[in-house]
């Protein structure tokens, strides 16, 4: 377990920064920006890299037996397009570890669409705004792009070289790893 959290490393200080932005994003925007406690629309089963999937099958194993119990109960009676496993009563259950997908969900990001930039955001978000300032939109490209690499160098180092069995994973499928 140990060997796993250092191959986290990279993913943690990730984290930590994508954080300390969503952070100023929510400070300098909160008037703007309806997301909440027990507003849950956007929580469906996503797809996340082996990195994520690993750090929450971490988690997952660290909790109480009955708690893992729970969400691997969830996961195993939802379909992959259904509300995330890790929704419980419109709450997170594994708030602190959610993917980062998660964490700047709803927020303004930029994108490209056929190398064309798009700023999106949830529609719920900036209704009263019509411009954002731009060291509050998350260059989504880019945190994928970083996401991507620090998941290439954890599966290179977790599977020893070896491929992983693919490419992606669903949040239930997350919660059914042995770690």
């Amino acid at each position: 377990m140990k060997e796993v959290a250092e191959n986290l490393n990279n993913y943690y200080q990730l984290i930590a920064k994508v954080d300390v932005l969503c952070a100023e994003i929510m400070m300098h925007c909160a008037e703007s920006i309806s997301c909440r406690k027990g507003c849950d629309a956007c929580c469906r089963q996503f797809s996340i890299f082996w990195v994520e999937a690993i750090n929450l099958a971490t988690v997952v194993a660290n909790l109480p037996q009955k708690q893992a119990a729970l969400l691997r109960s969830k996961a195993a009676d939802l379909a992959e397009q259904d509300v995330c496993p890790l929704l419980v009563d419109g709450v997170c259950a594994l708030y602190a570890a959610r993917p980062i997908i998660c964490r700047t969900h709803g927020l303004p990001i930029l994108t490209s669409t056929d190398t064309v930039p798009v700023i999106d955001f949830c529609p719920q978000n900036f209704t009263d705004q019509e411009t954002i300032s731009g060291n509050l939109i998350i260059d989504l490209d880019q945190l994928n792009k970083t996401l991507a690499t620090i998941n290439a160098l954890f599966v290179s180092q977790y599977f020893k070289g070896n491929p992983p069995p693919t490419e992606r994973l669903t949040i239930a499928d997350a919660l059914f790893l042995k770690i």
